[in-house]
């Protein structure tokens, strides 16, 4: 999961799937260089977190919790 420091949005998420027993590896972009370009290739070239990718290479920005556990 991508995420930034300062996101709401990814606070929650992450709340959220430790709840539901979902592991995840969190990639802060500010401080991992090149990740936010991975993020915009996502996102339309937009730096938009939590961006999630998938084991099937998909990826999903700020899904929701049952998405997240339909896709795995």
């Amino acid at each position: 999961m991508f995420t930034t420091n300062w996101c709401g949005y990814c606070r929650n998420l992450k709340k959220r799937l430790e709840a539901e027993g979902i592991g995840y590896q969190e990639v802060n972009i500010e401080e991992v260089p090149g990740t936010a370009a991975i993020v915009e290739a996502f996102n339309g070239g937009n730096q938009t977190v939590p961006t999630l990718i998938f084991p099937d290479g998909s990826a999903a920005t700020n899904p929701r919790i049952d998405e997240v556990r339909s896709r795995l």
